[in-house]
């Protein structure tokens, strides 16, 4: 701290006495013995006190094999090649989640500088990438430009989602004050890392459908809204450790709010706003614990998500954790897992018989000639005295009290009477149990046959380059004999399709000859079945006795009606009839009147609007 160069203590006395002892100082290790060492001296023999409230002391960066970077060795990567190669941001956070910040050495490994990139920019760009491509969805469906819901609308949002996430994003503030106040640089990256994971993997993940605007324009609005506040809520809190990432994405989401600073450096740094919804985030938590653990029952019967089952059971002796994931996690618990029932249960003993065992580790060198009499008494605990236990956590055995620590219990599935032990299995982590009936009927056979096929067509639309916003008409030809059960089998399934595609699955006897066609591929052995998926650019479908009529029986005409709205952009063609209300008025046709040409009547935008109104007509 300087106590001479403002002539203290004969000049500038209160400035000095407002600032001393300085809020913190920064130093490498390696000034222990020279400026902190000098620093303590004066300052406890000037004012007995130390001359800093805060000390952050930085570690020694080693090459990779742990020695001194050396010019002459050449054994570290140039800095400017790093910074170019993954920008001076996954540096900055790379080094502050380093244990240099904790005053230890670091070994610099440029493929770390990488993990920060992938772990960290990446989920976090995809999820800000997800909002704009959504928000431009909106405008090319012809819908008003997005522009955030005020979030003191959006703080009463019923979907258990946002509640979960807006409560996430303060915890998030709220954590980033906290660790900051107290000098703690190395928690924040780790504690952001989470929250960026559960941000993409459960909020963008679970609401795809909120989000591409399947469940309403109303709801998806909410829905962006939420994202988008949640991604500017995260970009100031950490605009101190990556200033220039934050500053890219904030020059583009301010553009959809008017009042807003014109840098996110010019932004005050956020504060917490609202109630942090402890219930709701630790619910969220444990049925992702849940989804890990049904995945592994899966992984361990070589049962794909594709492939639906029919129930499954969580038992757990939590009365609000059960009735939340009952409730209003039921639906996202059963379509992350593909799964069609889900009971609950707080009977710990249904589907599980407990065992104690000592743990050797912990009371070996505490019972010493002993241990062999405990651990034989301790095998015999019966599941009453296990459970009092549990409840009490201490109990006395051959004259030692034994603690909860010392004992270890573990949690066997054990299956109903009536159901055979390859048809349920089940797997636990701490008190949380996961139970899966494995057994397969008809239904399940075609809900499984049914995602496969989705499957498919979302992988074409990748390898098609397709972005989420392109819009795309599915046509689909079964090359088996038996077309017609194909086909029944489709239908029964077209809700969930319908959902998942965001269109109908349409027979290829409907695809127009003047079609665009992106994409076509055929599969064999898909679930025992054979097809040909093509997809198309949306194309228009004419009704031809309606066009001719409507030219007075002049068939030339109709046909030239139909080549000019052929070369029409399709999109500006559908925001025409949405601004005529369904009706447009055509008045190029040489040596012919104008006139109205009605959607639904005379053509149909697309394929799937035609094959809909086929069906309603029989």
């Amino acid at each position: 701290m300087p106590y001479a160069y403002i002539h203290y203590p004969f000049e500038n006395v209160e400035l000095f006495e407002n600032n001393f002892p300085g809020h913190f100082v920064a130093e490498g290790l390696d000034q222990t013995r020279g400026w902190f060492y000098t620093l303590m001296v004066l300052s406890t023999a000037l004012f007995d006190k130390p001359a800093f409230r805060n000390l952050i002391c930085n570690g020694l960066v080693l090459a990779e094999d742990g020695k001194k970077m050396s010019k002459r060795l050449k054994n570290y990567p140039p800095p400017s090649e790093v910074i170019n190669d993954y920008g001076a941001d996954a540096l900055r956070l790379y080094i502050i989640n380093s244990p240099v910040v904790r005053a230890e050495p670091l070994r610099f490994k440029k493929e770390g500088v990488y993990s920060v990139v992938k772990d960290v920019f990446l989920p976090w760009y995809n999820a800000y990438r997800f909002l704009v491509q959504n928000a431009k969805r909106l405008e090319i469906e012809g819908l008003p430009p997005f522009t955030p819901i005020d979030q003191s609308i959006l703080q009463k949002s019923s979907n258990v989602l946002d509640q979960w996430i807006n409560s996430a994003t303060q915890s998030l503030v709220h954590f980033v004050r906290q660790e900051m106040d107290a000098y703690r640089l190395y928690t924040v990256v780790p504690y952001l890392l989470k929250f960026l994971d559960n941000l993409t993997n459960i909020y963008v993940r679970f609401n795809r459908k909120r989000l591409k605007g399947r469940t309403g324009e109303d709801d998806c609005k909410i829905a962006l809204s939420t994202l988008y506040y949640v991604l500017l809520t995260a970009c100031k809190s950490m605009a101190p450790f990556t200033p220039f990432f934050t500053e890219v994405l904030y020059q583009n989401l301010r553009k959809a709010s008017k009042a807003s600073e014109e840098s996110i450096h010019y932004c005050s740094f956020p504060t917490v706003e609202g109630e942090v919804g402890h219930r709701i985030e630790e619910s969220v938590n444990r049925m992702m614990t849940i989804i890990d653990l049904a995945r592994n029952i899966r992984e361990r019967h070589n049962k794909p998500l594709k492939a639906p089952l029919k129930e499954m059971v969580i038992v757990h002796p939590d009365a609000d954790f059960l009735e939340d994931i009952a409730g209003k996690l039921k639906e996202y618990v059963l379509e992350e897992l593909n799964i069609k029932s889900l009971v609950t249960c707080n009977d710990t003993l249904k589907y599980a018989t407990l065992r104690a065992e000592p743990d050797f580790s912990a009371l070996g060198k505490k019972l010493g000639k002993s241990m062999g009499a405990v651990a034989k008494e301790v095998k015999a605990m019966s599941t009453e005295e296990i459970l009092a236990f549990e409840k009490v956590g201490e109990i006395t055995i051959a004259m030692h009290a034994l603690k909860v620590s010392d004992v270890k219990i573990t949690r066997e599935f054990k299956p109903p009477g009536n159901v055979k032990v390859e048809d349920m299995d089940a797997k636990g982590d701490g008190d949380v149990l996961v139970v899966l009936d494995l057994r397969v009927d008809e239904s399940l056979y075609e809900a499984g046959v049914a995602r496969e096929i989705v499957n498919r067509i979302q992988k074409m639309r990748k390898k098609a380059a397709l972005e989420p916003t392109d819009l795309v008409e599915v046509f689909f030809k079964s090359l088996d004999g038996e077309e017609t059960k194909t086909r029944e089998m489709l239908e029964a399934q077209e809700l969930y399709i319908r959902e998942a595609l965001g269109s109908l699955l349409l027979p290829s006897d409907f695809l127009p000859p003047h079609a665009v066609v992106f994409a076509e591929e055929s599969f064999h052995g898909i679930a025992n079945l054979s097809f040909t998926i093509t997809l198309a650019r949306p194309a228009l479908v004419f009704n031809s006795d309606a066009l001719v009529k409507l030219y007075g029986g002049n068939a030339k005409s109709a046909r030239g009606l139909q080549a000019y709205l052929l070369t029409r952009d399709h999109h500006n063609l559908k925001a025409e009839f949405q601004l005529g209300e369904g009706t447009i008025n055509v008045g190029c046709i040489e040596d012919v009147a104008p006139v109205d040409v009605v959607s639904g009547e005379h053509v149909f935008l697309t394929v799937g609007d035609y094959f809909t109104s086929t069906r309603v007509a029989q």
